[in-house]
């Protein structure tokens, strides 16, 4: 189901492209593209036994790749990719290594642009993030005896800016805020253990490219 929610909404925007296109400027070609470094900074609430344990997923920064498309000069919808990411997932006083899981966390954000600016262009955006966990019962410091959810769907939220030094080039400063959580249940008898709340916020920069 979460993962028809998400392809339903892409459809729905993807949908709307060949219409509002027309609105566009003859002289605008409606894609972007960024390249960014995201620092995930995990917030890491704990419940129940994780909280006792201090089980926390270990701050990282990662790569990541957008695609937008503006339907207008103000409105835009953007996907936010990158590839699987190993996530370290520590444990105690001592914050000691007890496993491994990949996150793929792909967001789709809409988003209104302030254009009045000249060169400096901020924007804000608000959508939802779709994060599939793999590995999930890679904890060998723990005998693999746990593991955790498959997926967590949840909301993101953004604000940013470009500033472009030409009519295709810019330099790219962005935030964002998602939600995002796992419950870990034990292997044997699926006793759930608590829930780890990552949360992360996401100061990034990158590179703007306008087609």
């Amino acid at each position: 189901m979460r993962i028809k929610t998400l392809v339903v909404a892409m459809a729905a925007v993807a949908s709307l492209a060949p219409i509002v296109s027309q609105a566009q400027s003859s002289e605008d070609n409606p894609w972007m593209l960024r390249v960014r470094a995201v620092d995930l900074l995990w917030q890491n609430g704990q419940t129940n036994t994780l909280s006792t344990l201090n089980v926390k997923a270990e701050n990282q920064v990662i790569p990541e790749f957008d695609i937008s498309y503006f339907f207008t000069k103000n409105i835009a919808a953007e996907l936010v990719l990158t590839y699987p990411q190993q996530v370290n997932i520590t444990a105690g006083s001592g914050n000691t290594s007890v496993g491994k899981i990949t996150a793929l966390p792909p967001s789709l954000l809409v988003q209104y642009h302030f254009t009045e600016l000249g060169a400096f262009k901020p924007y804000v955006g608000v959508g939802v993030n779709y994060t599939i966990f793999g590995n999930r019962q890679n904890f060998p410091a723990l005998g693999n005896s746990v593991t955790v959810d498959q997926s967590s769907l949840g909301a993101v939220a953004q604000i940013g800016a470009d500033y472009m030094f030409d009519r295709n080039w810019g330099v790219n400063l962005d935030l964002k805020y998602a939600t995002i959580s796992t419950n870990v249940n034990t292997v044997a008898g699926n006793t759930n253990l608590g829930k780890l709340t990552l949360n992360p916020w996401m100061p990034a920069v990158g590179v703007t490219y306008k087609f």
